[in-house]
Protein backbone atom coordinates (compact mmCIF):
# COMPACT_ATOMS: atom_id res chain seq x y z
CA UNK A 1 0.00 0.00 0.00
CA UNK A 2 2.83 2.58 0.91
CA UNK A 3 4.32 2.01 -2.81
CA UNK A 4 0.87 2.93 -3.88
CA UNK A 5 1.22 6.20 -1.77
CA UNK A 6 4.26 7.22 -3.37
CA UNK A 7 3.22 6.71 -6.92
CA UNK A 8 -0.31 8.67 -6.09
CA UNK A 9 1.29 11.26 -4.94
CA UNK A 10 3.87 11.96 -7.64
CA UNK A 11 0.82 12.01 -10.06
CA UNK A 12 -0.52 14.59 -7.94
CA UNK A 13 2.38 16.84 -7.51
CA UNK A 14 2.52 16.27 -11.28
CA UNK A 15 -1.44 17.58 -11.33
CA UNK A 16 -0.77 20.42 -9.38
CA UNK A 17 2.56 21.78 -11.50
CA UNK A 18 0.58 21.23 -14.56
CA UNK A 19 -2.48 23.34 -13.34
CA UNK A 20 -0.05 25.97 -11.75
CA UNK A 21 1.30 26.02 -15.29
CA UNK A 22 -1.53 26.83 -16.74
CA UNK A 23 -2.52 29.16 -14.31
CA UNK A 24 0.59 31.11 -14.60
CA UNK A 25 0.04 31.60 -18.55
CA UNK A 26 -3.33 32.17 -18.54
CA UNK A 27 -2.75 35.28 -16.53
CA UNK A 28 0.33 36.52 -18.08
CA UNK A 29 -0.94 36.05 -21.08
CA UNK A 30 -1.77 38.35 -23.90
CA UNK A 31 -5.73 38.87 -24.15
CA UNK A 32 -7.43 37.77 -27.50
CA UNK A 33 -6.41 36.18 -29.94
CA UNK A 34 -3.62 37.64 -32.28
CA UNK A 35 -5.08 36.07 -35.71
CA UNK A 36 -5.51 32.81 -36.81
CA UNK A 37 -3.36 33.63 -39.85
CA UNK A 38 0.50 31.44 -40.13
CA UNK A 39 3.00 32.89 -38.76
CA UNK A 40 5.70 33.78 -41.02
CA UNK A 41 8.56 35.75 -39.16
CA UNK A 42 5.75 38.35 -38.71
CA UNK A 43 4.16 38.68 -41.98
CA UNK A 44 1.95 37.07 -44.06
CA UNK A 45 2.82 34.14 -46.52
CA UNK A 46 2.86 35.10 -49.88
CA UNK A 47 1.71 31.77 -51.10
CA UNK A 48 -0.05 28.51 -50.08
CA UNK A 49 1.68 25.85 -47.39
CA UNK A 50 0.87 23.10 -50.38
CA UNK A 51 2.15 25.29 -53.20
CA UNK A 52 3.93 23.09 -55.81
CA UNK A 53 7.76 23.07 -56.33
CA UNK A 54 10.08 23.05 -59.03
CA UNK A 55 11.25 19.57 -59.61
CA UNK A 56 14.48 20.73 -59.53
CA UNK A 57 14.14 20.97 -55.70
CA UNK A 58 13.71 16.97 -56.06
CA UNK A 59 16.77 16.32 -58.01
CA UNK A 60 18.67 18.77 -54.56
CA UNK A 61 17.34 16.63 -51.95
CA UNK A 62 18.30 13.31 -53.66
CA UNK A 63 21.80 14.65 -53.85
CA UNK A 64 21.77 16.08 -50.51
CA UNK A 65 19.91 12.29 -49.07
CA UNK A 66 23.43 10.72 -50.89
CA UNK A 67 25.87 12.98 -49.06
CA UNK A 68 23.75 12.57 -45.51
CA UNK A 69 24.08 8.47 -46.39
CA UNK A 70 27.87 9.31 -46.73
CA UNK A 71 27.93 11.07 -43.53
CA UNK A 72 25.97 8.18 -41.30
CA UNK A 73 28.38 5.90 -42.88
CA UNK A 74 31.39 8.08 -42.44
CA UNK A 75 31.55 8.86 -38.65
CA UNK A 76 31.69 4.93 -37.50
CA UNK A 77 33.82 4.28 -40.38
CA UNK A 78 36.51 7.17 -38.53
CA UNK A 79 36.25 5.65 -34.72
CA UNK A 80 36.93 2.08 -36.42
CA UNK A 81 39.31 3.02 -39.59
CA UNK A 82 42.87 3.35 -37.14
CA UNK A 83 42.14 -0.20 -35.54
CA UNK A 84 41.36 -2.18 -38.99
CA UNK A 85 44.19 -0.46 -40.87
CA UNK A 86 44.54 0.26 -44.65
CA UNK A 87 41.54 -2.33 -45.85
CA UNK A 88 38.89 0.34 -44.06
CA UNK A 89 40.31 2.90 -45.98
CA UNK A 90 40.04 0.97 -49.32
CA UNK A 91 36.57 0.62 -48.82
CA UNK A 92 35.66 4.04 -47.83
CA UNK A 93 37.50 5.56 -51.00
CA UNK A 94 35.31 2.98 -53.22
CA UNK A 95 32.61 4.28 -51.43
CA UNK A 96 33.36 7.87 -51.88
CA UNK A 97 34.10 6.87 -55.57
CA UNK A 98 30.82 5.69 -56.12
CA UNK A 99 29.61 8.71 -54.66
CA UNK A 100 31.08 10.99 -56.86
CA UNK A 101 29.97 9.15 -59.96
CA UNK A 102 26.79 9.92 -58.80
CA UNK A 103 27.53 13.77 -58.54
CA UNK A 104 29.62 13.69 -61.91
CA UNK A 105 26.10 12.17 -63.55
CA UNK A 106 23.91 14.58 -61.72
CA UNK A 107 26.20 17.65 -62.65
CA UNK A 108 26.70 16.24 -66.18
CA UNK A 109 22.62 16.13 -66.57
CA UNK A 110 22.01 19.78 -64.93
CA UNK A 111 21.03 19.17 -61.20
CA UNK A 112 23.34 21.87 -60.03
CA UNK A 113 22.45 24.74 -62.70
CA UNK A 114 20.14 27.40 -60.65
CA UNK A 115 19.21 29.88 -63.75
Amino acid sequence: MQSYAAVLALLGSLGAFLSAVYAVARLAGVGGTLGGGPFLSGGRPLEHAASRYHVRWYVVTMVFLAFDMEMIFMYPWALVVASIGTKAVVEMFAFLGLLMVGVVYAWREGAFRWA
